[in-house]
């Protein structure tokens, strides 16, 4: 099997991810995922289309991530592999839809506006 790239993003995270044929060793920024994601969640989070379709030991994955927070890189990460998931076996993807691991999330920051402290907080009003 060739190696199989995807990219995913969540808010100002991007993943890009390589998956090849392997023992499950998943490496992020040339650490290890346990390394990376010292927390359990985030962990689980990054394996969620792995363990859906039951591949977790099939795949070696390399992912590249910029940006974002730990949140934000790990749902990043889990669209990317579920991706990369579908290039594979574009059967799974009923199976990873249904989970929503193949919909990009599409909520970011909004921006804040002038004359304004945040993006809808307003300033204190005086009527006098």
């Amino acid at each position: 099997m060739e190696v199989v790239n995807a990219i995913g993003r969540r808010k100002a995270a991007v993943a890009r991810v390589f998956v090849s044929e392997g023992t499950g060793k998943i490496t992020i920024n040339k650490r290890d995922l346990a390394n990376y994601f010292p927390s359990t969640i985030l962990q689980f989070i990054v394996k969620q289309p792995l363990a859906k379709l039951n591949v977790a030991e099939q795949y070696d994955i390399k992912i590249n991530l910029d940006g974002g927070g730990f949140k934000g890189q790990s749902e990043a990460a889990r669209l990317a592999i579920a991706r990369a998931l579908v290039k594979i076996n574009p059967e799974d993807k009923s199976a990873l839809r249904s989970e929503g691991f193949v919909t990009r999330d599409p909520r970011a920051v909004e921006r804040k506006k002038p004359g304004r402290p945040k993006a809808r907080k307003r300033f204190q009003f005086s009527k006098r």
